[in-house]
């Protein structure tokens, strides 16, 4: 299991189009990813379910990879996160 935090830098936070983006990668990922913000946890790969976490602009979330390319998947979901908000 791989995790890693990152404080979403977007002014809109992650509002549709980012969201969407962010489920999209996800999806293309083999590993299993989870968003965590504020006790509430959600399947990155779920558009809805990570709109429904309400980050804003300068919250911390909290990605969790478990799989058998996890350490690859972590790495590239960090310069994702860094390039898209």
């Amino acid at each position: 299991m791989r995790t890693f935090q990152y404080t979403v830098k977007d002014p809109e936070g992650l509002h549709a189009r980012p969201a969407g983006m962010l489920a999209k990668f996800a999806q293309s990922c083999t590993s299993s990813i989870s968003i965590e913000k504020g006790g509430k946890t959600a399947d990155a790969k779920r558009l809805f379910a990570v709109m429904g976490l309400a980050v804003k602009q300068n919250d911390i979330v909290t990605f969790t990879l478990e799989g058998e390319s996890e350490q690859k998947d972590c790495a590239d979901l960090q310069s994702f996160c860094a390039l898209t908000f």
